[in-house]
């Protein structure tokens, strides 16, 4: 536990990896993210590209469920972690763009589920609804950005 600039008791903890996150406030954790991630140096960062609900042909899967579009895109960052020599335990900063905000925190429990399944709780980065994404049909976008 440590005591923010306020006074408020903050906490950090450590992932699976080297990386530290930052917590000022207890509130965060509630809505599935922490504050900030202090990562060590050195270390092999990643920076992944936006990744979508799109299949091995590159085609939208399922349109208009954003869960399951949710469950496609990190079926995508895993993936993508893995080829890397990662995991989602060394994912530092996630931001996600979507069309429906509404809709995507009704079923960001998929995206939530899949961190907490890994032991981590994420540093968060931003939520924002666009007005559309790269491809007809898709719903939401998530970037990421891994360390270790």
């Amino acid at each position: 536990m440590t005591t923010t600039a306020s006074g408020s008791p903050g906490t950090t903890h450590e992932h699976r990896t080297r990386n530290q996150c930052v917590d000022p406030w207890p509130w965060t954790a509630a809505l599935g993210f922490a504050s900030g991630t202090l990562v060590p140096t050195p270390a092999r960062t990643l920076y992944l590209a936006g990744q979508a609900a799109l299949d091995d042909a590159g085609v939208v899967v399922a349109p208009g469920d954003m869960a399951g579009q949710l469950a496609r895109t990190m079926d995508n960052v895993e993936t993508v972690l893995l080829v890397a020599g990662m995991t989602l335990s060394d994912v530092v900063r996630y931001d996600v763009y979507t069309t429906d905000m509404a809709t995507y925190f009704s079923a960001a429990g998929e995206l939530v589920g899949r961190f907490a399944a890994a032991g981590v709780v994420p540093c968060g980065g931003i939520a924002a609804q666009v007005g559309a994404l790269a491809m007809p049909g898709l719903m939401v976008e998530v970037v990421r950005t891994a360390a270790r």
